[in-house]
């Protein structure tokens, strides 16, 4: 994506957070305004921070809106609707850093055991969604900087979705995907 693009995708979410704190919500612009890459349907992922520690983190992982209205909804919604987290406040905002995810389309994983599904993963480059029946889960790539090895990531993985961290089932489905994350 365009270092231009990119700035626009920070500054819509940088804008939509600012609007939920003076309590307004402001409209994305649309099409012939906007350029055509950031109207394109697209899922993303908004992770906020303060001081390097999470502050909020929402996503979609499918794409349903196109990719400025989905940056500015997650941003509004890991801002202020983050379950893990209180409403953002304005003092938070002041040293608020807005990280992006663009995810690529999820590609289903085909494999015979867990050891073949762990050879596949890629550290450091794939995310991953894991489903089982309702339970559903996912780590962005970025996550691999905490948890670097195969085994943890997937263990931890698990248990995001509410599983076992030993659980293993012949049901058990596994996406992958890769992002574009800025800033880096």
């Amino acid at each position: 994506m365009k270092a231009a693009n990119q700035q626009l995708l920070l500054k819509i979410a940088q804008d939509t957070i600012f609007q939920g704190l003076e309590n307004r919500r402001g409209k994305v612009p649309g099409p012939g305004i906007l350029p055509d890459e950031l109207m394109e349907k697209r899922a993303s992922f908004v992770t906020l921070t303060i001081n390097g520690t999470l502050r909020g983190c929402i996503g979609m992982l499918e794409a349903c809106r196109p990719l400025a209205e989905d940056v500015a909804e997650n941003a509004r919604a890991a801002a202020f609707e983050d379950p893990r987290f209180p409403p953002l406040t304005k003092k938070d905002f002041e040293k608020l850093e807005i990280h992006i995810s663009i995810l690529s389309p999820p590609e289903a994983m085909v494999f015979s055991s867990e050891a073949d599904l762990l050879r596949q993963v890629r550290p450091g480059v794939d995310g991953l969604v894991i489903q089982d029946g309702f339970r559903r889960g996912t780590f962005l790539p970025s996550v691999w900087e905490e948890l670097p090895e195969k085994e943890l990531f997937w263990a931890h993985l698990k248990l995001k979705a509410g599983l076992s961290a030993d659980y293993w089932s012949d049901t058990l489905r596994v996406f992958r995907y890769t992002t574009d994350c800025f800033p880096a």
